[in-house]
């Protein structure tokens, strides 16, 4: 990128300048993201095998090998956009597919019979079959469903293209995990060519979470034909959204799900298409409420809310309601800091609307009369309230597992005194996703007191320490996050111990927070412990508090804190080292963990 260049866009960026601090920050910007519209182009062509790549998996033989097959339902598909889709599926290295092609097309477009029976001569992997009458798009491809021989069962659109490893990928994945559902990276392409590439979606692994709020898996989705056992392929009273209806339904059967991290589907951009914009398919918000609600209630669920979220009209947000009512005991630790720990009280005092809580202030250290006039006053005041005292040195998972022990309620709510709450039904935000049998920690989306962010999940292996790091941290307060993150529940490794919650049982069968953690990453060992037990973790953005990040630590110098940082950094890595070598499940390899925000490696 030449200088003249660069002064362009710095003019044109005056609002980037200030959040950056100064034009070198804007020009930094931008460099970086030329730098990641060029990593881009290695998704598009330049990713298909190499000739010695392609003989290398046309010849490799499988212990395995299923039949896989593809099932399409055309429908007056434009010729280039078949002959695409066709030759893309012609072009795989792993050669045991079907592909099973139901035309329900009008009488004006025989060219799309025309086009297959082409492809089909002397290739009996292409089974097609032309239809009485179009039944749209879950019944047309249920018919396609009829055609298949194969014990696997993909999905692809008739406008769209699969990477030509895509089929061996999973036949490996297969081979060594024999998942019953598969899925994997995907793009959006443009103006023909893949080498367009509009968007680009870096998936988690399996994360039920996700999968309610917002169709993450999507394409390309490949599953056992034994997981139909019970069920239907896609439900008519769905179209728009018969694939959430779908997914969610077999994922919900599924005992093993495996991600492939690749981009092995490219999803055409084209006017008509649903992936140029809710205004092609109005109807699919409607059909995936249902499905949504129609999965919740089978699986007990009774009082929840599904609303379209402010990133998309098909990402939702789900407000849950408690369960029951039970008492939820909020630790807040607190050495001096009477101003902070005063407006933190009040705020949960004055504006939480859930009645049954209990407050333990856990006394440390502090050492001014102010503190001690405030605790009297607070404790008079408030008949919820509570002063104990840890009287050791500062021990954030020695205080917490303390103060535990003098708890009354079902539910630990862990907050930090330099809180403020934001949301007052904050605690109803959280407690109907704690009381969930699968759900360890659940945590809430936390910000700057100029209302960028500071906690929105942690990742593991974010930042220059490769332990972990709040994600999206200080971003702007209306950003949405990476293909919506930032606008409905999500599973995470890990959430901040600034606020928490978790049940007391849960807590104790972890045993708590770990004591030689001190200060530094007790909060993710917990989470992490929670997640060995086969538990989710959740992040919230819909519970809001301020954080004004205290300094109630002490006043030890900068080098003493680096020391005792890189200490705990390091026990934690040596406790953690496998789970941090395999990469965070909630976080795709093909992502840098070298920036906060999700961008693209380099």
């Amino acid at each position: 990128m030449t200088l003249e260049r660069i002064i362009i866009k710095i003019k044109f960026n005056y609002r980037r300048i200030k959040n950056c601090g100064s034009p070198a920050g804007v020009v930094r910007k931008i460099i970086q993201r030329a730098k990641r519209r060029h990593a881009v182009k290695q998704f598009g062509h330049k990713s298909y095998p190499s000739e010695e790549t392609r003989k290398f998996e046309e010849t490799c033989k499988f212990e395995k090998a299923p039949k896989i097959s593809i099932l399409v339902p055309l429908y007056n598909t434009p010729e280039a956009f078949l002959r695409d889709m066709i030759e893309s599926v012609k072009a795989q290295t792993y050669s045991n597919w079907e592909l099973c092609l139901a035309d329900g097309s009008t009488e004006d477009h025989p060219e799309v019979a025309a086009t297959v029976k082409e492809y089909a001569t002397g290739d009996e992997r292409i089974v097609y079959h032309k239809l009485a009458r179009n039944g749209g798009i879950s019944e047309n491809t249920n018919e396609c469903l009829k055609l298949a021989s194969g014990e696997y069962i993909g999905l692809l659109d008739h406008d769209d293209l699969i990477h030509p490893e895509a089929l061996f990928l999973y036949a490996r994945e297969i081979e060594k995990q024999d998942p019953d559902f598969i899925y994997c990276d995907e793009a959006t392409f443009k103006k023909g060519s893949i080498d367009k590439i509009r968007n680009i979606h870096f998936k988690p692994d399996f994360a039920p979470d996700n999968l309610l709020a917002n169709n993450y898996i999507c394409h390309f989705s490949v599953f056992k034909r034994s997981l139909l056992e019970g069920t239907e392929l896609f439900r008519s009273a769905y179209d728009g959204s018969q694939d959430h209806d779908m997914i969610l339904r077999l994922t919900g059967k599924a005992k093993r799900i495996v991600h492939v991290p690749r981009i092995l589907y490219y999803w055409r951009f084209h006017q008509g298409s649903t992936s140029a914009g809710l205004d092609a398919k109005m109807y699919a918000i409607d059909a995936a409420k249902n499905a949504i609600s129609d999965f919740l209630s089978n699986h007990g669920f009774k009082d929840y809310e599904i609303t379209s979220s402010r990133a998309l009209e098909t990402i939702f947000r789900i407000k849950y309601k408690p369960v029951s009512n039970p008492l939820v005991s909020i630790i807040i630790p607190n050495k001096d800091h009477a101003a902070d720990l005063k407006r933190c009280i009040e705020s949960v005092e004055e504006k939480s609307t859930y009645g049954n809580y209990e407050i333990i202030i856990v006394e440390n250290n502090s050492t001014t009369a102010e503190i001690s006039e405030l605790y009297r006053e607070l404790a008079a005041k408030y008949s919820n309230l509570r002063v104990i005292t840890y009287k050791g040195e500062f021990n954030y998972s020695a205080i917490n597992n303390f103060a535990v022990k003098e708890t009354k309620g079902e539910y630990l709510l862990f907050l930090n005194n330099d809180t403020k709450v934001i949301t007052p039904d904050w605690i109803e935000e959280l407690l109907p996703l704690a009381e969930r049998e699968n759900t360890g920690a659940v945590g809430a989306r936390l910000l700057y007191d100029n209302k960028h962010v500071q906690h929105a999940g942690i990742v593991l292996g974010l930042g220059e320490h490769r332990a972990a790091g709040h994600i999206f941290h200080n971003v702007d307060y209306d950003n949405i996050g990476y293909m919506g993150k930032m606008c409905y529940i999500q599973n995470v490794s890990a959430v901040t111990g600034a606020c928490m919650m978790v049940s007391r049982a849960k807590f104790d069968a972890v045993g708590g927070f770990n004591e030689d953690l001190k200060i530094a990453l007790n909060d993710v060992d917990f989470c992490l412990k929670l997640r060995a037990k086969g538990l989710l973790n959740v992040f919230n953005p819909y519970c809001e508090l301020y954080h004004y990040e205290s300094k109630s630590r002490g006043k030890d110098t900068d080098k003493e804190k680096a020391e005792r940082y890189s200490r705990e950094v390091n026990l934690f890595k040596e406790i953690w080292h496998e789970v941090l070598d395999q990469g965070d499940p909630y976080f795709n390899p093909n992502l840098s963990l070298d920036h906060p925000e999700y961008t693209v490696k380099v």
